[in-house]
């Protein structure tokens, strides 16, 4: 027989509840009851947001502030625009006043209406405002770090994986997140990526193995209305295409586009499924929470996509907090990835063993539905390697030995022998 030594203790008949159960071993995460440390309105920034749009915006009416049009034309990009709504620090005045060797800077009011012009610190600035620290380039860091590059099929198509490709549409977004994946391309770097459509869907009509196409930039949803129609329509009527996804950050960056006219679009084309950039329960305001639940109206599955970042949303409170609230906006929680290591990113990862840390506090102390898959996209184009704690502990000829969330080891049976069975 095998042999497995712990030095933990083994339950075998577990009768007491666990959230109840006392004894836990040191060091084990507490339960984190995340709407009794939220404020008493379910949407603090509300208050903020109306503060913003009277101070800077005092002549724009409703109708202008919720027209994503204005929105757009009202982008802050600049040192000096920016410096109307806040005082850069150094290091982001110096990042700013060097903007053109850095990835471009652009935020929508809205959002910039969501950060605390008095604090640094804030999370949110940190996401969306340049820093200096973009310009130090560590080892290991580099321009296209998931080699899209190389699995680029035809401009525009990016096939990695056998039955999926991905699909980059556009490369331009509404507010630009300091450490996207995508910098080398998007923000006008190149030539509209519009000019590849046809070539990008002959290519997925052509290779009848894709079932999944996975439609990204940039962000999709700041395209017209009318070509988003054109993309899903010539996407649907190909027949081996069964799903349709769609990657955004267009519901928490600038939900006024989620109106009526889109939601007319969409509701035509089945299945389709929306990927979201969420990374901070700031984002979930009550114009957010509208946009989301009109896109879940017309049948929209929506899943979240969060990048860990570092003094952003590194703690099992942070995240617990923005999963519930995506949960109560009916968006599952679905990734949870480990930064990428792109060019001048160091200052925003976090170690994985964070990460392990970060799941293991979350697991088991909240709903399934709220624990997304902790993931790292493997630098060189391996794809997605899901990247779990060490809940398999050991076993031996009998039992495999796992430890769950409080950190007390259990057994489950591996053999088919009958207990009361036995050879000489």
């Amino acid at each position: 027989m095998g042999q497995f030594n712990t030095n933990d203790r083994v339950i075998i008949d577990d009768v007491e509840p666990p959230l109840i159960r006392s004894g836990a071993p040191e060091g084990t995460p507490k339960p984190h009851h995340q709407n009794s440390g939220l404020s008493n309105s379910r949407y603090p920034l509300e208050g903020r947001i109306e503060q913003f749009r009277k101070t800077y915006f005092p002549d724009a009416t409703d109708a202008m502030w919720n027209d994503w049009h204005w929105q757009l034309f009202h982008r802050i990009t600049t040192y000096q625009d920016l410096c109307r709504f806040l005082t850069p620090t150094s290091s982001e005045a110096e990042a700013l006043l060097h903007a053109d060797t850095l990835f471009p800077f652009s935020v929508t009011p809205y959002y910039l209406s969501l950060i605390d012009p008095l604090d640094s610190n804030s999370a949110l600035r940190k996401t969306v405002i340049p820093s200096i620290e973009e310009s130090y380039v560590q080892q290991g860091e580099s321009q296209d770090p998931l080699s899209e590059e190389h699995t680029t099929a035809v401009k525009g198509v990016v096939h990695r994986y056998p039955d999926r490709v991905l699909f980059l549409t556009t490369s331009f977004c509404s507010t630009y997140c300091r450490y996207c994946t995508r910098s080398r391309m998007v923000g006008g770097h190149t030539e509209p990526l519009q000019k590849y459509w046809e070539g990008a869907l002959d290519y997925i009509r052509e290779h009848k193995e894709i079932r999944d196409v996975i439609v990204s930039g940039g962000d999709p949803l700041t395209l017209s209305d009318e070509n988003i129609d054109y993309l899903l329509s010539q996407l649907s009527s190909i027949e081996h295409v069964e799903m349709i996804r769609l990657g955004t950050k267009v519901p928490m960056v600038l939900p006024q586009r989620i109106n009526d006219s889109l939601l007319s679009v969409l509701r035509r084309y089945k299945p389709l499924y929306l990927s979201i950039h969420a990374t901070h329960p700031d984002e979930l305001t009550r114009e957010t929470d509208r946009a989301l639940n009109a896109l879940a109206d017309c049948g929209i599955v929506m899943g979240s996509q969060t990048v860990l970042l570092k003094d952003v949303n590194d703690s099992v409170a942070t995240l617990t907090e923005l999963f519930h609230k995506l949960l109560r906006s009916r968006v599952k929680p679905y990734y949870l990835y480990q930064c990428d290591p792109i060019l001048g990113s160091g200052h925003f990862r976090t170690t994985v063993d964070k990460g392990k840390e970060l799941m293991q506090g979350i697991r088991g102390f909240t709903s399934g539905y709220a624990v997304p898959q902790y993931v790292i996209d493997t630098p060189g184009g391996g794809g997605k390697v899901p990247i779990l704690p060490q809940y398999e502990v050991g076993q031996d000829d009998r039992y495999l030995y796992l430890r769950n969330y409080e950190g007390k080891i259990f057994t489950y049976p591996t053999t088919r022998e009958c207990a009361s069975c036995s050879s000489d």
